[in-house]
């Protein structure tokens, strides 16, 4: 009986990932720093906090918008020089944010910043994917959501402390200088790529099929209800730690660093795992933060609870992060660019709608712990669709296996190998890397 085939060594990542994760540190900073420093800002534009929660939103539609259009505009320029362009333009929003005179002009700056902070995400991912193999996407995605998370353990945090002892603009001008050093990382270290000529060359019209495919909508809507649950709750975590469960205000840097440390911990744990047990990831995850959710609107006139379950929610929330991405690379892998750029527009889609309905829901009078409740109504909207797009990927397994038992060759089928649905056509060793990878 012969031995068995040793597993292949775990592919080590290249510097260039852990650049850009480095990146977005910076630009995860500057997207979540809001949460820490709304009651000054609030105070000095003299806004209500749920106006100033919608400059959460104003961040999240600007990436919305600015991933898939600067994809598309960027697709046939060198990747490298549009990182540099989108992360100099990025810190500039930084600067005009810092020096704002009013409410609105910091609503613009916020919009302006987040286009360019869209457009790198979208980038960088498909270089992070495009320099590992398709069995480390998970990892790789791991490290520039690990950038996200590192940022709530300490951008976040320090931009509350900032925004508490000397004043909130000057949390923009802190990310401003991350800014410049997550610049000279991209330019030293992010290799040069050429762009690809002949039939390699990307092409819009090509990538666009990618939106024919069912589980590319799935895969968008799960992300979104996901991102929309974490933030529903995050953008008035700092007013419901301390008028509801009654906390003062000095503890809001640590339980946003707690929180940081769950974002952590669980894109360990999801970059670990998700490459062998991706749906496993997902329905786990997104699960555990429908429950966590649920029993924080309940207990959350307790401090400890509050907090405990702030950390526990950072945990859930970033463990299907990297699930999350690389589900979106698998059934859109024929389109890496715009997989970047949807998986961008539809986490944002949910950082845009969390904070609209959690401020609706404050605004009626229902108290802070009903964002809490909002956040595990949208989580679980994302486990029916997760569960759904399962259903379909079973029974597209199903269908594979019948087919490729049927006594029928692929020039009597008239089907090219490698054409997966919505049109779109992959090397078949990526289709079946992407399809053990999702089995599980």
């Amino acid at each position: 009986m012969p031995a068995p085939a040793a597993s292949p060594p775990r592919a080590r990542l290249p510097l260039a990932v852990y650049v850009l994760g480095l990146s977005v540190f910076a630009l995860g900073t500057s997207e979540f720093m809001l949460s820490g420093i709304l009651q000054p800002l609030a105070r000095d534009l003299r806004v209500s906090i749920p106006q100033a929660g919608l400059l959460v939103s104003a961040f999240a539609i600007g990436m919305v918008v600015g991933a898939p259009v600067l994809a598309a505009a960027t697709l046939r320029l060198p990747r490298r020089t549009t990182l540099i362009t989108l992360l100099a333009l990025f810190g500039l929003g930084q600067v005009a944010g810092a020096l704002a005179p009013s409410y609105t002009v910091l609503f613009v700056s916020r919009v302006v910043s987040a286009l360019a902070c869209a457009g790198f995400w979208a980038v960088g991912a498909a270089v992070a994917v495009s320099l590992v193999p398709v069995n480390a996407r998970a990892r790789a995605m791991a490290v520039m959501v690990g950038g996200l998370s590192i940022a709530n353990i300490a951008g976040v945090p320090a931009g509350a402390l900032l925004g508490q002892h000397a004043g909130w603009r000057s949390a923009f001008w802190a990310v401003a200088g991350l800014s410049v050093i997550g610049l000279i990382g991209v330019v030293a270290l992010v290799p040069r790529t050429k762009v690809p000529t002949g039939e390699d060359r990307p092409q819009l019209r090509r990538e666009l099929t990618i939106y024919k495919d069912k589980q590319v909508w799935l895969a968008l809507i799960a992300t979104a209800m996901n991102g929309a649950a974490v933030f529903a709750l995050f953008s008035y975590l700092s007013p419901l730690l301390t008028d509801t469960a009654g906390l003062a205000e000095s503890w809001v840097p640590t339980v946003l660093a707690l929180f940081g440390v769950g974002a952590l911990i669980g894109t360990f744990i999801g970059g670990r795992i998700a490459d062998a047990h991706l749906f496993g990831t997902l329905f786990g995850g997104i699960s555990a933060s429908t429950a966590v959710l649920a029993i924080l609107a309940l207990t959350a006139h307790s401090p400890i609870a509050a907090v405990a379950l702030s950390l526990m929610l950072g945990v859930t929330a970033f463990t299907t992060a990297p699930a999350l991405n690389a589900r979106m690379f698998n059934v859109a892998n024929a389109a890496p660019t715009l997989a970047g750029a949807t998986t961008t527009a539809a986490f944002n889609i949910g950082n845009t709608l969390g904070p609209w309905l959690g401020g609706l829901t404050i605004s009626a009078g229902w108290g802070y712990p009903s964002v809490a409740w909002t956040g595990s109504a949208l989580a679980a909207v994302a486990v029916l669709t997760t569960a759904l797009a399962f259903r379909l990927h079973r029974a597209s397994a199903r269908s594979r296996v019948v087919a490729s038992s049927a006594p029928r060759s692929d020039a009597d089928s008239g089907t090219d190998p490698g054409t997966r649905s919505g049109g779109a056509s992959t090397a078949p060793s990526a289709i079946r890397s992407s399809e053990t990878a999702e089995h599980h």
